[in-house]
């Protein structure tokens, strides 16, 4: 049997509820679980943020886009060879999926209002669009195997500007030589959030454009790369530049986006200096905490060393107290923090202003390995936090600890 545990156990159970050292420790149990429960929350939350954002960005930009070198800066550049380029992207291990895209302006005019807009052309050769997670009403372009789809997908806000729906026609011109016009139905309405693709943005059939352009079907006016691994970005668009013709160029998204990305990435440092503010506030907490057990437990201290105990053993003890405290708050928080984000996960019951959060409700993320990894860092970080004030037993005197009052 362990002494130092069996004794740890005793105090633990024997302690009176109204005493000064009960209403401490359970301070010490509340404020690990505060801790951990709030950076659960906050990374959850941060990462939902991330995922929710970079998920609607990628949605039109995907990773990289590859495109023809041009002078000018319109959206309508010289196209490329699709089949040759994709051809040789596939080639690279890190390159999930490529799909073509194509750029016209137009301008929409209904009986009441005149809107400019960017109508983006896209096929789904390659699977399904990543534009499908925006819709919110209607349904997502058809693409019919012997014709283009005259189908469109419209932002909420341009709808609403235009007094649009779901089933709704509309005119589109397309300034160019000779000016041409075609009618649209609105098949759908997608919303993002992000000003960025709301207010410009029309999703249509690139077969459209290349009607318009008098293109062949084996010219596209980009291409979109979505990577395996987006933390690779930077070494794969190197590695893709240098293997590409000297005509074309790449472009990262995160650079097409830079405002955005880098106001993910202050948020990211703001929460770091949050949690480490909480891990501190917890870990002082719990020293305070065993520092008034092992004041008052004095004179039992005393006593213990007059029947032959060593520091070593009487600093087990107290480790172990503080083990059980730490492992009680742990899981308190555990259930806290996880009950939170699973009730607004599933119910959404915490809302947003989408006009300013990109989102309409607080998103949450699930990602088990910084999960463990606060964890690991609460327990690690306590635990060393025990082992502070534990050294003080060393200077205490039987002679004058049992005299202690």
């Amino acid at each position: 049997m362990n002494v130092a545990r069996y004794i740890s156990h005793k105090i633990d159970g024997g302690a009176d509820s109204g005493s000064f050292t009960s209403s401490v420790t359970k301070i010490a149990i509340i404020s690990i679980a505060m801790g951990l429960g709030v950076m659960i929350v906050s990374f959850a939350i941060l990462q939902g943020f991330r995922h929710e954002i970079q998920g609607k960005i990628f949605s039109f930009g995907a990773h990289l886009q590859v495109s023809r070198y041009d002078t000018n800066n319109s959206l309508e550049v010289a196209p490329i060879g699709g089949p040759s380029v994709e051809k040789r992207l596939h080639q690279f291990s890190q390159v999930k999926t490529v799909q073509a895209y194509a750029y016209k302006t137009a301008i929409i005019k209904t009986p009441d209002e005149v809107l400019g807009v960017v109508v983006k052309g896209i096929d789904e050769r390659e699977g399904q669009s990543p534009m499908r997670q925006n819709l919110v009403a209607g349904e997502f372009l058809h693409f019919p195997a012997d014709s283009a789809s005259t189908d469109v997908l419209l932002s909420r806000k341009m709808a609403n500007k235009l007094n649009l729906k779901v089933g709704s026609e509309a005119l589109f011109y397309f300034i160019q030589n000779p000016p041409r016009i075609r009618r649209f139905r609105v098949s759908g309405i997608y919303q993002t959030g992000l000003d960025e693709f709301d207010e410009a943005y029309v999703v249509g059939d690139i077969r459209q454009i290349r009607e318009l352009n008098a293109w062949p079907d084996s010219l596209v006016g980009g291409l979109e790369v979505v990577l395996k691994d987006f933390k690779r970005l930077d070494r794969t668009a190197d590695q893709l530049y240098e293997a590409l013709p000297y005509d074309l160029k790449i472009d990262k998204i995160t650079e097409q986006y830079a405002q955005l990305f880098d106001w993910l990435q202050l948020l990211n440092r703001n929460v770091i200096i949050f949690l480490l503010l909480i891990i501190f506030v917890a870990t002082f907490n719990m020293v305070a905490t065993i520092f008034i057990m092992i004041l008052e437990r004095t004179n039992m201290i005393g006593v213990l060393k007059a029947l032959g105990a060593t520091d070593n053993q009487i600093r087990q003890m107290f480790f172990f107290r503080g083990l059980s405290l730490t492992v009680r708050g742990m899981l308190i928080g555990n259930a806290v923090g996880l009950g939170f984000c699973a009730i607004q996960y599933f119910f959404k019951v915490i809302p947003l202003d989408p006009e300013n959060y990109y989102m309409d409700r607080v998103p949450i993320f699930w990602d088990f390995k910084v999960l463990l990894v606060l964890n690991v860092a609460t327990f690690g970080t306590t635990l060393l936090a025990i082992l502070i004030p534990t050294y003080l037993i060393s200077r205490i005197k039987p002679v004058v600890a049992i005299k202690f009052d």
